[in-house]
Formats: C-alpha cells, structure tokens, sequence
C-alpha cells in the first residue's frame, strides 16, 4: 500500500523517493532500560511531515520465515520465537539472547521479522524501478549473524537486502557508516565479489565488536571485496571525510555498483553516549551529495545512534539532502543550533566543530596511516593507482 503526501516543492521529480514505514513497526519497544530506542523512527518521520519532505510512503510487510531463513538458520530462528514467547532456553543463550544488548521481550520476534521485511520492501522497490532514493530508517541491523544475535540486532535486514538484490543480478555496494564495524554484514559476503562491503567505523581497538580491521580483505572469490576503514577515537569531519575520498569514493566508483546500499547510522556523531567519534552530520551532507552524482540507486536503512535527538535531525537531514540535491538551500545553516535552536526550521544541520590542535595530532596521523594501507593492499586489485 502506498499512501502518498503532498509534494514537496523542491521535490526532485524525475524519479520517485519512498519512505519505507510502519506505524506498528515503529511501535515496537526494546526494554526501557536497553540504549535503544526505537522512538526515532516516528519521530524522524513526524519532523519529515512538518517539512513537507514525504512524497511516497509505502508501508512494507513483514519478512515470513522463509526470507529470513536466506540468511539465518532455522534453529536459530526457532529459539527467537521461543524467546519472544517467553521460553528463553540455553540453546538460545547460546545463539546471544537475554544479554544487555540483545534483551528477550515480548515484541522481539515481530520486531525481527519487521524489520528485515521493511528493508526486504525497499528492494523490492529498488529492484522493480521505481525509485532512486528510499529510506527504512527501522533498518539497519548489521550484526546479527545467521545464528546469533548481537549488538541490538537479531535479524540482519541489511544482508537480506543486499541477498535480494544480488540474487536479482544487481551490482550491489553495501556503505556501512555506522561508528560499529558491520560485522554480521562482513561474515556474510566474505567470500562473495557481487556484493562490495565497506565499513567506515570506530576502530576495533576501542569499540564493540572489535573487529574491521584494514587487514580484513575477504577470502576467495571475495577477496578485494571487503574494505574496513577504521578510524581512531576523536575523529572529526575533515579526518573522516578524507577518508571517504581518498579510500571509499574511489573504490565505490571502480567497482560501478548498480545500487547503493547504505548504512546510516547515526552514532559516530559528537554527543553520542555509546561510541567516541566526534563527526557532525554535515559529513552525512557531504557524502551523500557525492553518492547522489553517481545516478544509481540508493536504499537507505537506519542503525544506530543512542542520542535521540541528533539521530533524528541527522536522518531528517539526509533525506532533506537527498530531496534538494543539487538546490542550495543556505537557510538551513542559519538557525538551529547556529542559533541554539534545533526546533527552527532551518535548525538541522550541525555547527561546524574545529579539531583542536591535540585532536589533530592524535587523529591525522592514524587516519593517513590506515588510508596508506588501503591503497597498497586493495587498490591494486581494482585497478585504482596507489601512489596518489
């Protein structure tokens, strides 16, 4: 079903943008004492609303067992329903449920199946032509794996995604800019050279789940196809951005994806409680002005990002951008929090942050070291000179 808001005036009209979105999705709750909070969802979409920024929404369908099990394993998926219905049995302790960030509640097998058929509907959408841009901001939970769940994720929408489309003979770039390495997403297509994953993130050293590292370059017909980006702690937007242009855009660009899967997680933003990046989300701008020039089509997941607040300006922003591309839009950097005020209209988009000189210090070099590596190990294999 696709109930479909008033255009926006500065609306991109040659090809249709869809927000993928459930109220009763949105709805379901993890614990009150878990760090997630799935309020962001309504409220991303309530601020999209008094934008006018929602052309086409479209209401996806939950994921049956059957799509779940391309990617999870069938005893798996047994104990999450067991769990969800109460019955938390060792097997299941096992496979990760029950622990502080993978709690057991009543809504976990819905919420599971959820979101992997939201993220699973974006596709679908992608794959029959009928959008260049679509956002599930309930998606994007990369680290389960196929039988076990972890990092608030239980499901992998994002693997199940990128399955679809590959198996549809797209070309498929999963950009993972959440601060926590895609784990469950790396495992998943390691071996696999029609799905490129790369992952920019908090190092490994300093952050759950402690791994993504440069040296993690796929196996076998997947080799070359795995690229981590790990960052230090306290990197800032011009580190992070040189990163991305140095290392990410050009290999997106040589492996010339049919569509673009990505990550947008909000945590490696400043203020974050759980992560030690220190972006604003005119990086997000940034990246997505480059993505949107590539003219193939984006599917857009949520993930984390436990500072409500700055989640919610952050993906209200990207889908803001996403719909004015290429219009310059220069009040929205004059109010909000230039101003201190982040109900304003134009209040979404970050003040810049200058690094301090012993950010800097600290930062830079760790940041051109990784870069380095990258070029002499992976470049080559795409072709791409490794002496810029």
């Amino acid at each position: 079903m696709v109930n479909v808001a008033p255009a926006h005036t500065n609306m991109t009209t040659d090809h249709a943008l869809a927000f993928v979105y459930s109220p009763e999705l949105a709805a379901l709750s993890y614990p009150a004492d878990c760090p997630f909070n799935n309020s962001r969802a309504a409220r991303t979409r309530e601020r999209l609303v008094s934008l006018g920024l929602l052309s086409a929404e479209v209401a996806p369908t939950s994921a049956p067992r059957s799509a779940l099990e391309k990617f999870h394993t069938a005893r798996y998926l047994d104990e999450l329903q067991r769990a969800a219905a109460g019955d938390l049995r060792v097997e299941g302790l096992h496979m990760g449920l029950g622990s502080p960030d993978t709690p057991v509640f009543r809504d976990l097998w819905r919420h599971a199946a959820g979101v992997a058929g939201a993220s699973l509907t974006a596709a679908d959408l992608v794959l029959a032509g009928k959008t260049r841009a679509v956002f599930t901001p309930c998606g994007g939970f990369h680290h389960a794996m196929p039988e076990k769940a972890s990092g608030f994720s239980y499901s992998n929408d994002i693997v199940l995604a990128c399955m679809r489309l590959a198996d549809n003979g797209k070309r498929v770039l999963c950009l993972d800019l959440d601060a926590h390495h895609g784990d469950g997403t790396q495992a998943a297509f390691y071996r696999r050279g029609d799905v490129m994953t790369i992952s920019m993130h908090e190092s490994g050293k300093t952050l759950f789940p402690w791994t993504g590292f440069e040296d993690e370059l796929g196996d076998g017909p997947g080799f070359g196809y795995n690229i981590n980006i790990p960052l230090p702690a306290e990197t800032y937007d011009d580190a992070y951005l040189l990163a991305f242009q140095r290392i990410a855009f050009p290999l997106t660009q040589a492996y010339a994806p049919d569509v673009i899967v990505l990550q947008l997680g909000m945590d490696a933003l400043a203020g974050d409680p759980l992560t030690h990046l220190r972006l604003t989300n005119n990086v997000c701008v940034e990246i997505l002005h480059r993505l949107l020039r590539l003219n193939v089509p984006l599917l857009i997941t949520g993930g984390g990002g436990y500072h409500v607040e700055n989640t919610v300006r952050g993906w209200t922003l990207a889908w803001k951008t996403i719909c004015t591309d290429g219009e310059h839009d220069l009040s929205i950097g004059m109010g909000g929090e230039m101003l201190e005020n982040s109900e304003w209209i134009g209040g979404l988009q970050d003040r810049i942050r200058p690094p301090t000189p012993a950010q800097r210090a600290a930062v830079e070099p760790a940041v051109l070291e990784t870069i380095a590596k990258l070029k002499q190990t992976v470049f080559p294999l795409h072709r791409l000179p490794s002496d810029e």
